[in-house]
C-alpha cells in the first residue's frame, strides 16, 4: 500500500460508546484525519451507521477508501485513483 495512506481507527473517534447526537463531530474528526486526495483506511470497532456516514463523507475527498478487518482483510469501498 502507498506510504501516503491514512489509517483511521473508528473507535478512536468516539471513545467508550458512539452516540448518534455526536455524529457530526465524529465525521469532522475523520475528515480532518483523512485530509484531501489520499488513500484512507477505515478500521477498528464501531457501529455500522458510523462507518457508513464516514464513508459517505469521505467520498469526493479521499482518492481511495479501504475497509480493513481481521476477518475480511482489505476491502476497497471506492477507488478514484487514475493509476
Amino acid at each position: 500500500m502507498s506510504s501516503e495512506a491514512v489509517v483511521i481507527d473508528i473507535k478512536q473517534l468516539y471513545g467508550e460508546a458512539a452516540k448518534l447526537p455526536e455524529l457530526a463531530e465524529y465525521v469532522k474528526k475523520a475528515q480532518e484525519l483523512a485530509g484531501e486526495g489520499k488513500i484512507v483506511v477505515l478500521t477498528g470497532h464501531g457501529p455500522i451507521w458510523l462507518y457508513l456516514k464516514i464513508a459517505h463523507a469521505l467520498h469526493g475527498n479521499a482518492r481511495k477508501l479501504i475497509y480493513r478487518s481481521p476477518v475480511t482483510g482489505d476491502v476497497t469501498i471506492f477507488d478514484h485513483d487514475p493509476f
